[in-house]
């Protein structure tokens, strides 16, 4: 991992070559044995300075060279390679220098790709020769450390069960990214197991890989369980990222980070290679600074792969041109045509006072480009399906009908599903769920197999996801075939019947909307949206005067509606861009950079 407490002199000559001009690189990496690195590098470039806590300044980034990276996007890259005046390479080791300048206080990198310069220069010299693959081609990324990668990186869920195991090929998404030229430069952190092991843990955290922290505040929720790739892109230490989502493992980190998130119908992009958690649930979706960075990702990564028999059901409900889902882009001049729906009562009503009041002044800010809002859009039977107070996975059980429950299906999911991927591996012991439970019992102090106090304060119930799995041993039995029938018909039909509502004032008369406004600092939102397997993007939209924390906009769509995601996502993020409005991505002012507690807090955020 790029760290500092990691200085080899090779690596900071290295570093050197991509942020001062060739003479200077040379003359400054000459004798760095004898000499201190503040001598070659001002400490200010690389320290945070204390005069400058709580601004977005605490951590300057420099320039790339001559090409300006903070906030760069993909199209910016692109065309400074296609001029000549930035390679892939540079883009790699300015990405390194971040890393090195940030990774010790945020922990966002779990593990640096060594063939990441290697293949940045493959990439480049492909561009001299004429061949460039398409928008990603010398792009660097990171993916969630859950996604196998078959070269000199681990593959471990952030654990140390899977230390040293073998994955017998690329996940399929990383394969695609491979082919379409993305330089892959590293893993980001995670919270341990994407959450599945614990039910009360510190979010962002694992064994592996330590404490995963929000740029906007450090001691706070960061979002996960895509904790580090999210928190990667907020901080321009790399320009895109992968994450997976099973219930809100994309969208949640994605908004309290200020970034856009999307996560993609089930089955639009292969789970293959993935270590997973629910067949039924699990997506692999995209982060980006952009709706065109995150959408660049996504036409990447989606497509029918015969090892994730899920993709089959795409056929025919694709984009049939080699354009993909980029195609789809637009402007604000779009929002003219377009009717939005809020499920007030649904989700809206949970939302906290400020950020009601900010959300809604956005909505009349959208409603004035020309708009239709319809409010009481509500998902059908949402006084049954939406648990009342928070997101609660177990909301079914927790009224009294574990048949209606969606943790009742990924309980019993996880401990196939996980039995299934370990017996692809090699070079490892581990091939059960019981395997995993057991070196956690063994490895108390760094895996908390035991509640706190016995085990690992991160991981304060210990490892109760797992013992509940545990539990099901993988029976799937009358009440888990109600249960997801339950909460696929249910939620599916909800969100459908919200999307095709009826007219104001013109009653029986259905309207289709463009899409379902939501807030999804309201985890409700995203689980519900999580049990049907449909998709959903976040923009951002606002931040927490509490806690500095970003919360952001989202629009939910039926199955394979990511084209509608695409055009209106992209339409309202260019009227946040081109107005002036406050009410858009922010950069973070890396509150309570200096502090280190865990677990960390989840705490009420409306400042009202």
């Amino acid at each position: 991992m790029v760290g500092r407490s990691k200085r080899p002199a090779g690596l900071l000559a290295l570093l050197l070559t991509s942020v001062l001009p060739h003479g200077q690189a040379l003359a400054a990496s000459k004798g760095l044995d004898d000499q201190p690195i503040g001598a070659i590098i001002q400490p200010a470039s690389l320290f945070p300075l204390q005069e400058n806590a709580g601004t977005t300044n605490l951590f300057p980034m420099p320039p790339c060279r001559s090409f300006q990276l903070e906030e760069a996007t993909i199209d910016d890259m692109k065309k400074a390679m296609a001029k000549g005046t930035l390679t892939s390479v540079q883009l790699v080791q300015c990405y390194m220098l971040r890393n090195y300048q940030t990774d010790d206080y945020i922990n966002s990198l779990l593990q640096f790709n060594p063939d990441a310069l290697a293949i940045a220069a493959q990439m480049d010299a492909e561009r001299k020769r004429g061949k460039v693959r398409g928008p990603l081609h010398g792009i660097p990324f990171t993916v969630k450390e859950n996604m196998a990668t078959k070269d000199s990186m681990e593959t471990t869920a952030g654990s140390w069960a899977l230390m040293g195991s073998i994955v017998p090929r690329d996940a399929f998404v990383v394969a695609k990214l491979r082919e379409a030229g993305a330089v892959l430069f590293g893993k980001a952190t995670l919270s341990e197991w994407a959450d599945m092991r614990s039910n009360n843990y510190s979010e962002g955290y694992s064994a592996r890989g330590g404490q995963c922290r929000s740029a906007y505040n450090f001691t706070v929720n960061p979002g996960g369980s895509s904790s580090g790739s999210a928190v990667a892109v907020a901080a321009n230490a790399i320009a895109f990222s992968l994450g997976t989502e099973t219930d809100g493992s994309v969208i949640n980190p994605a908004e309290r980070n200020s970034i856009v998130g999307f996560k993609p119908t089930v089955g639009l992009t292969s789970r293959a290679g993935v270590i997973p958690e629910s067949e039924h649930q699990d997506t692999v979706g995209t982060f980006g600074r952009t709706v065109r960075d995150a959408v660049y990702a996504l036409d990447a990564i989606y497509g029918i792969d015969p090892r994730d028999n899920y993709t089959l059901a795409q056929k025919h409900k694709t984009p049939s041109n080699k354009e993909g889902y980029a195609q789809f882009l637009t402007t604000k001049s779009a929002l003219k045509g377009a009717t939005f729906g809020l499920p007030w009562n649904s989700f809206w009503s949970k939302a906290d006072p400020e950020q009601l009041r900010i959300l809604t002044s956005l909505l009349d800010f959208i409603a004035s480009a020309g708009a239709t809002i319809i409010n009481g859009t509500e998902i059908t039977d949402y006084e049954t399906i939406v648990s009342p107070e928070y997101w609660d996975w177990d909301w079914g059980t927790n009224r009294g009908y574990p048949n209606e429950s969606e943790y009742t299906v990924v309980k019993v999911d996880f401990y196939n599903n996980i039995k299934t991927y370990l017996s692809e591996l090699e070079n490892t012991n581990i091939r059960s769920l019981e395997d995993i439970v057991q070196f956690n019992y063994d490895n108390d102090g760094t895996e908390g197999g035991h509640p706190w106090p016995l085990g690992h304060p991160a991981f304060y119930s210990g490892q109760d996801g797992f013992l509940a799995s545990l539990e099901t041993q993988g029976v799937r039995d009358e009440t888990y075939y109600q249960a997801l029938n339950f909460t696929q018909s249910s939620t599916r039909n909800g969100i459908d019947d919200a999307l095709n509502s009826d007219f104001p004032g013109k009653k029986g008369k259905k309207t289709k909307l463009s899409g379902l406004l939501v807030p999804p600092d309201v985890g409700q939102t995203y689980q519900i949206a999580a049990q049907a397997g449909y998709p959903m993007i976040t923009l951002p939209a606002g931040v927490h005067s509490a806690t500095g924390m970003p919360f952001g906009l989202a629009i939910m769509q039926t199955a394979w509606g990511e084209a509608e995601l695409v055009k209106w996502a992209s339409a309202i993020e260019d009227l946040q861009k081109t107005s002036g409005t406050v009410y858009k991505r922010s950069l973070p002012r890396w509150l309570g950079y200096l502090e280190r507690n865990i677990p960390l807090r989840n705490i009420y955020e409306g400042a009202d």
